[in-house]
């Protein structure tokens, strides 16, 4: 039964969240402020964070930012309806996904399905996989661990999965739909700029190839393309 962590300072909210959960397979907890997630989310009890953007003192970006300085544990954002700039910024210091507040406890539930069901499948699709490689940069689907130029390389688990469907298409053009559907385990909404803020995160950890090109290209109105070595 996986273990669920809520971080919201909503207590009504939280709590029926909470009860929803627990009734739908998992084992949920909640906290009410960012101190206490950040501290329950590095505990190592829990098999996926979610966090409310709108908390006071430390905010869900602030406790977002301290979690990922020393965990991969999967985070699922909850952002207030249209706010861009939260919900970018999330995606952008690591959170795998965003749900946007008001959120029905069906939903929520269903996000949650899908990014753990994305990190079982990406394991049980690399039992027999022992490196993905494309020049300097390596993948180890089954371990989830990646090098670049010989040195490791800190992902998150939604960049991970992301480049591991580059990789295996390496030289081909991926719709953002393929990667929506593959990589994030849902179908892509329209204006969702999720994929490219990820993809944007990439890039920035990857740096150029020695053309001073990207090595994830953009194919405008397509996808991107990772530039075979």
């Amino acid at each position: 039964m996986p273990r669920v962590l809520l971080v919201d300072d909503d207590t009504e909210l939280a709590s029926l969240l909470v009860e929803y959960l627990n009734q739908d397979g998992f084992d949920a907890d909640a906290v009410h402020d960012g101190e206490s997630g950040v501290e329950a989310a590095l505990s190592g009890h829990y098999s996926l964070v979610v966090l409310d953007v709108m908390m006071p003192r430390m905010n869900g970006v602030e406790a977002l930012r301290a979690i990922r300085a020393a965990s991969r544990i999967p985070v699922l954002m909850l952002t207030a309806r249209g706010d861009d700039i939260d919900r970018i910024l999330g995606l952008e210091l690591g959170a795998d996904d965003y749900v946007p507040k008001p959120c029905t406890p069906r939903e929520l539930s269903a996000r949650i399905r899908a990014i753990l069901r994305r990190l079982d499948e990406r394991g049980e699709a690399a039992a027999d996989v022992e490196a993905l490689r494309n020049g300097p940069l390596v993948l180890w689907p089954q371990r989830r661990a990646a090098q670049w130029q010989g040195e490791a390389l800190a992902l998150t688990g939604t960049e991970f999965s992301l480049l591991e469907v580059l990789v295996r298409r390496v030289g081909h053009v991926v719709s953002k739909a393929e990667l929506s559907d593959k990589a994030l385990g849902r179908p892509l909404a329209r204006f969702d700029r999720s994929i490219d803020v990820h993809v944007s995160a990439i890039r920035q950890k990857l740096g150029n190839a020695a053309d001073g090109q990207s090595w994830i290209r953009t194919v405008r109105g397509v996808g991107y393309q990772l530039v075979r070595e």
